[in-house]
């Protein structure tokens, strides 16, 4: 029952600092100033009026559609977007031995599953306001996606070699991987063109184009949402709040199952 008891109060510290991050989420979203792309350039411009360009940052917020003249296409879907992430997961059936409860050891077939590919990609594009559109480099950037697959495939012959859609991959599935392979399952998210997002990220003129990018200071973020400021504030609220209370009902938990076992 201790041990028990230990698990949920490590689980109610794991909750505490997932609720610091989404409050440090929330902190940053309320923080960046509210601005359109026109706004941003106008700034920019002034500020390299007075004491030179290359010096002027601001966490700013805008929301506008993406725009991209030459987007990427995802690994598999060949979907057109400015960024994609490709996972394949390899699905297998390996025979493992453990003890019981009485100390026999005994061996049963389980479902395990290892990455074999995962592959990120993304490409610089304009956010476009009714004002006019300012340059979004969105490396690093906790970007929210769509995603587009989910779909599990079976082996259906052996071969050395993978492929679907535009991917493909060269598998040791049948020389040194452990276990007998079932099939693999591939996941596909994007971020797309022609939709509305929210940017919060650092607006600078360190080159000749003013960009949007991420901060160099870690108390602020770089979030890229496809939602309005209030939709994002009302979800970030949301999982603060139920991370909230189940860190109090795991402590809670997590010592009364201490106490007993201390006084019984």
């Amino acid at each position: 029952m201790a041990i028990i008891g230990g698990i949920f109060l490590i689980v109610s510290v794991v909750l505490f600092f997932v609720r610091l991050s989404k409050l440090k989420q929330l902190a940053c979203i309320r923080s960046a100033r509210l601005a359109t792309a026109s706004d941003i350039h106008q700034v920019a411009s002034a500020v390299a009026q007075d004491i030179g360009s290359g010096s002027w940052q601001d966490y700013v917020k805008v929301y506008g559609k993406i725009v991209c003249d030459q987007p990427i296409h995802s690994q598999v879907k060949k979907v057109a977007c400015v960024y994609y992430k490709t996972k394949v997961t390899r699905e297998y059936e390996e025979i493992v031995t453990r003890k019981d409860d009485q100390g026999r050891t005994i061996k049963k077939t389980e479902r395990q599953s290892e990455v074999v590919s995962q592959t990120t990609l993304s490409t610089p594009f304009w956010l476009a306001d009714a004002t006019g559109k300012i340059k979004i480099h969105p490396e690093d950037a906790n970007i929210e996606t769509i995603e587009i697959l989910s779909e599990f495939r079976p082996e259906t012959q052996r071969s050395s070699r993978i492929s679907f859609g535009g991917f493909s991959l060269t598998t040791n599935t049948h020389h040194n991987a452990r276990g007998r392979t079932l099939g693999y399952r591939y996941k596909e998210s994007i971020l797309p063109v022609d939709r509305e997002a929210l940017i919060i990220g650092m607006a600078n003129d360190m080159t000749s184009l003013v960009t949007i990018r991420k901060p160099s200071e870690n108390k602020q973020q770089f979030i890229i949402a496809l939602k309005t400021e209030g939709e994002l504030v009302k979800n970030v609220s949301g999982h603060v709040q139920q991370v909230f209370y189940a860190m109090l009902g795991c402590l809670g938990v997590g010592t009364a199952l201490l106490a007993v076992d201390l006084f019984s």
